[in-house]
């Protein structure tokens, strides 16, 4: 999902939409078409929360699985960091992402799909 063409490998279980130039299209597209089971993978914690509102699965693209638990707190630290943004205050960003990150996200994203292929059984 993007507003501008990335390129994307020919695939029968892969897709891809390209959506209108605006603040937040994409996420409203993902929002409005994602279902129970389907897998979101972002770094964006208001998106994550209308996924898991939706009943689907938001995880992180360092390998956190966002869930009703703990979405509330990190929507909650993201308004505060975004309040001292706005004020002016360095908040100082991410770490920068790391092999520890990817390999965290790839054991999640494969708990992920083997938990969701054995509940469709």
């Amino acid at each position: 999902m993007a507003n501008q063409s990335v390129p994307v490998r020919t695939s029968e279980t892969v897709r891809q939409v390209l959506v209108a130039d605006g603040a937040d299209v994409a996420d409203n597209y993902i929002a409005d078409k994602v279902s129970s089971n389907d897998i979101v993978v972002t770094q964006d914690i208001p998106l994550a929360a209308r996924v898991i509102q939706k009943g689907a699965i938001a995880i992180g693209v360092r390998g956190e699985l966002f869930d009703d638990s703990s979405i509330s707190n990190r929507l909650a630290t993201r308004n505060l960091m975004e309040q001292f943004r706005s004020a002016g205050l360095d908040t100082g960003g991410p770490k920068p992402f790391n092999q520890k990150d990817i390999q965290t996200f790839a054991n999640t994203l494969d708990r992920t799909i083997t938990k969701c292929l054995k509940s469709q059984r």
